[in-house]
């Protein structure tokens, strides 16, 4: 098989997967990210370093990219596949991330070889281009599939939060909380926002990692839509939150835990209780001389009376949201938990690899993209799969409406199988490759642990031996042996 053929192929498997995420970021959105793109600008010189000639017009202010071998469409392609690559090592997925990024795009700029000259255009970039590819993301993801994503007239949205643990660097331990005792590695703190039929991210914060997952809840609110329907834990609880959701007019559902108190005018019997409106009104707040917040509590009884669910809402109108309805929904809220099992483990995110603030930051705002990207594609080609006569065999068959769920595992098989097709031959003889494996000899400065590692007992370094003197019998007896081997 010639090269131009084997590029060809190449080039046909890049542009299939490049076509996948060209769907969700689109040139509008492109166009977005450029205006938030970093440049590096020429420092101009004070007024009294200027040279004084006035005939000559003052230079324009000349704007560059942050790395000439860089652009933005190369960075995020890159980024987002490392999280699709397969690979031992990182140096591996690294190295297909980018024979993807250059079969993608054969007419460009061909991107840069060495990783830590990707990180160092990665750390360039600011935090705000992240936010705005994230919204784009999802609005195309909701103009594409639209009505598919509501359930009972509601979008169901789930939010919860975990743990990302990172490697256990001096920069990170300064600036990263770690979670637990303090021999615990830094770690950050996810909160994320979940369509809860689909399983795609809608929107997610980053934090340290003894963050407040009902803080960023609150932050987001504004990214919840005017019909969304919000299922969170026992752990969102709080008068508060309750407060600032009803405020904005988004309704919740929220399990209730023993630590909550709620207020009846008449007396409940809680072992026939189904639903009824209460008072949520904590004694801080009457203190305070604030109204109370009129709320909804519903029943869903188990088998035993300790497996019953407790939720509260402000959708006060049982027919808008039936108890039924509300158990049905709150049995989606699982969906959440299965979107950070495939950011996990799936994807195997349980723990970062980038070794400063900046970079690990920028590795899970990247990773969640990725995340965000897989789900989504995957979701709107099995929408696209039923639409038709497949449409109408589902309603015959009385189906539940709305998008159906995917299996991350699949996608991403589909995806690596893809960034596979895209990998450069090397045609580097053995035996070059075999020379260029000497290992670092650099001059070490300092011990070769660097900190005490949890779990592990303290290195004790061995004590200097002893030195005895001799008694005069061992002196005698050696005097003995070194007569005999001088006469021998």
């Amino acid at each position: 098989m010639s090269t131009t053929k084997k590029d060809r192929q190449r080039q046909r498997h890049a542009r299939q997967l490049a076509g996948a995420i060209d769907r969700f970021i689109t040139p509008a959105l492109m166009r977005q990210a450029h205006k938030a793109f970093r440049s590096s600008r020429r420092t101009p010189k004070p007024p009294s370093q200027r040279p004084h000639n006035r005939s000559r017009p003052p230079r324009r202010q000349v704007t560059r990219s942050p790395n000439r071998r860089w652009d933005l469409k190369p960075l995020i392609i890159v980024l987002v596949s490392l999280s699709w690559c397969s690979g031992d090592t990182l140096d591996n997925r690294f190295q297909k991330a980018c024979d993807f990024a250059n079969a993608a795009r054969p007419k460009r700029r061909r991107t840069g070889v060495t990783f830590a000259g990707f990180q160092k255009a990665l750390a360039r970039l600011r935090m705000s281009l992240f936010q705005i590819l994230a919204r784009g993301i999802r609005d195309q993801f909701l103009r594409q599939l639209g009505p598919a994503l509501l359930c009972d007239g509601f979008l169901p949205l789930g939010c919860d939060g975990s743990r990302l643990e990172c490697p256990r660097t001096d920069e990170l331990y300064r600036h990263l909380d770690p979670a637990g005792n303090r021999a615990s590695a830094p770690t950050l703190w996810v909160t994320a926002l979940v369509h809860l039929t689909t399983g795609v991210p809608w929107y997610w914060r980053v934090d340290t990692g003894t963050a407040s997952e009902r803080h960023h809840l609150i932050q987001m609110i504004e990214e919840l839509p005017e019909n969304v329907l919000l299922m969170c834990d026992a752990g969102y609880d709080g008068f508060e939150l309750a407060l600032a959701l009803t405020r904005a007019r988004r309704c919740f559902l929220i399990r209730l835990s023993s630590k909550v108190r709620l207020l009846s005018e008449d007396q409940v019997e809680m072992a026939s209780y189904r639903e009824g409106h209460v008072y949520y009104w904590p004694q801080e707040v009457q203190k305070k001389g604030r109204p109370p917040l009129r709320v909804r509590m519903i029943r869903i009884a188990g088998k035993t009376p300790d497996k019953d669910v407790w939720l509260l809402t402000n959708v006060l109108d049982p027919q808008r949201l039936s108890v039924p309805q509300a158990s049905r929904f709150y049995k989606m809220r699982w969906e959440n938990e299965g979107m950070f099992r495939t950011y996990k483990r799936t994807l195997k995110k349980v723990k970062l690899v980038s070794r400063t603030l900046r970079a690990v930051r920028r590795e899970a705002h990247g990773s969640l993209l990725a995340t965000q990207l897989l789900l989504a594609s995957g979701a709107l080609a099995l929408h696209e799969k039923r639409s038709g006569a497949a449409a109408a065999r589902a309603r015959s068959d009385h189906r539940p409406e709305g998008a159906p769920p995917c299996s991350a595992r699949k996608i991403l098989n589909a995806f690596q199988s893809c960034l596979d097709a895209c990998r450069r031959v090397d045609r580097t003889p053995l035996r070059e490759r075999l020379g260029q494996s000497e290992r670092d000899r650099r001059d070490r400065q300092g011990p070769k642990q660097k900190r005490e590692w949890p779990r592990r007992k303290p290195h004790e370094p061995p004590k200097p031996p002893r030195i005895l003197t001799m008694t005069a019998d061992q002196k005698s007896l050696l005097a003995k042996h070194k007569s005999d081997s001088e006469a021998a």
